[in-house]
């Protein structure tokens, strides 16, 4: 039987040489899609420094390589700025547009949560740029995730109204206890 994309899949903590491959596959998603609201693409310096300062809130920042070519990355962020919300995460997880559909994004969403219930946090929030994003939607519920609720209409891009859908998941022991 033919091995699957996913087998030879390597999920790992991302680089800095990785930025530039991660800048080429996210200016795609900028120009072209709907699921970040970014309106241009940033340069790898810039994707550089915004990784820098999501391993430095010590939350992880990983790429999947496929062959020797980064086909996705994932990171957490925090959800918000606030010392109350200090829990609670948000994922991010954008695959190459060709490698999609081949367990690319299974792979790095659920090495991140992984890695997030191996840390404080308690919630994961997924919020997903336009609710006709089946993809995105199927992927966080086969990991999770549960419907929260749409903000209907809240971005503009490409010439239209953009909802955004958040979804949510406990890590960890979640809300059962008080974090330690």
């Amino acid at each position: 039987m033919p091995e699957s994309p996913a087998a030879r899949l390597i999920v790992r903590d991302a680089i800095e040489e990785d930025m530039a491959a991660v800048a080429r596959l996210y200016a795609d998603y900028v120009r072209e899609g709907l699921a970040t609201f970014e309106l241009t693409p940033p340069e790898a310096h810039e994707l550089q420094a915004r990784r820098a300062a999501i391993l430095a809130a010590g939350l992880p920042y990983l790429v999947a390589a496929a062959g020797g070519q980064i086909a996705g990355y994932a990171y957490a962020s925090p959800y918000r700025g606030r010392p109350g919300y200090r829990y609670t995460v948000e994922d991010s997880v954008y695959v190459a547009q060709a490698q999609c559909g081949r367990g690319i994004g299974r792979a790095l969403l659920e090495a991140l949560i992984g890695r997030c219930q191996s840390g404080p946090w308690r919630q994961m929030i997924a919020v997903i740029g336009d609710s006709a994003n089946a993809g995105s939607i199927a992927l966080h519920r086969r990991c999770g995730f549960q419907m929260v609720g749409t903000f209907r209409s809240v971005g503009y891009k490409l010439g239209r109204w953009v909802d955004t859908v958040l979804m949510q998941r406990a890590l960890g022991a979640g809300d059962g206890c008080a974090p330690g």
